[in-house]
């Protein structure tokens, strides 16, 4: 048995729920591709799909299965795509989703640095922070700050990692009550950013409830209003870094528990892998490791 073949060939049945179908793609017949499931599920020794004369149905480990075979597929399209790629210089054009401020700091010199490298891709960058479908609006490529699991739909590679920071004017610290505990911030006027998936908890330690009287779509206006002294936010590294570093702003409770943000390049689980993809990932992981490499924001 082709074992690569039969998982093609179960994950294809999975997507388009049709044995005819499937062998019409395939240019075999009907009674071929059962064959060649069977023979996979006597090999795992488990039934992955429930037949009935009108329906195909996975079962519970057809669905775990489907899920790490389309990876494999989709590591090994990606393998082709990257000897192709070596082979020839990448060219045309590339659409991508990019976060706002992410786009606005590190990833605007990254992709000033991608044009000069390849000057025959021609980008199509969006900026926003809102959740978006990456296929319906035609995007070769997204990337995603996060704390959280992605959607999987979506194959996502990771590009660096950074930290959050809790921030505060000198004047403010200076002029409110001390904070020397997470909990100390229920006095404070804590500041919200719209598109954050805790809402009013922050995930400090076990989690702290915050108020405040400013709630923007965009941590670059908020952090304005901090460095002003009129609260508190807790910020992305690459939003605050000039500012903690001109100390316009302090980091405060920096031995508290907090997760990090981590940079994935996503795009479709069942989506072909063009050549300047590929190159766009490889040049965005090489670009934040050559640019902080004694930091905790790059990845191991």
């Amino acid at each position: 048995m082709n074992k690569l073949r039969a998982i093609e060939l179960f994950v294809k049945l999975a997507e388009v729920g049709s044995f005819t179908r499937v062998a019409e793609q395939f240019n075999t017949s009907k009674s071929m591709i059962s064959k060649e499931i069977s023979r996979l599920e006597d090999q795992l020794g488990a039934r992955l799909l429930h037949r009935t004369t009108r329906h195909l149905q996975l079962t519970q480990v057809g669905e775990g299965y489907l899920q790490r075979a389309r990876d494999i597929l989709s590591k090994l399209e990606e393998a082709d795509s990257f000897v192709l790629s070596t082979q020839q210089a990448p060219k045309g054009k590339l659409k991508i989703n990019l976060p706002m401020v992410l786009g606005i700091t590190d990833l605007g010199k990254v992709f000033a640095d991608f044009m000069q490298t390849y000057p025959d891709i021609e980008l199509d960058i969006h900026l926003g922070d809102e959740d978006i479908d990456l296929v319906e609006q035609g995007f070769d490529l997204g990337l995603r700050a996060t704390s959280r699991p992605i959607d999987s739909n979506y194959i996502g590679r990771e590009i660096t990692r950074f930290d959050y920071h809790i921030c505060a004017s000198p004047e403010y610290l200076a002029t409110n009550p001390a904070i020397e505990h997470p909990r100390d911030l229920a006095q404070h006027n804590c500041f919200k950013y719209r598109y954050f998936k805790g809402k009013n908890i922050w995930p400090l330690d076990e989690g702290v409830k915050i108020s405040g009287t400013l709630k923007a779509n965009n941590v670059l206006f908020m952090l304005e209003s901090i460095k002003a002294g009129l609260g508190i936010g807790i910020l992305p590294e690459f939003a605050c870094r000039q500012a903690i570093a001109s100390k316009e702003v302090v980091s405060i409770l920096p031995d508290s528990k907090k997760p990090q943000l981590t940079l994935l390049a996503l795009y479709p689980a069942r989506h072909h892998v063009p050549a300047s993809v590929l190159q766009c990932i490889q040049f965005l992981q090489h670009w934040f490791t050559h640019h902080y490499p004694d930091t905790d924001q790059t990845l191991s």
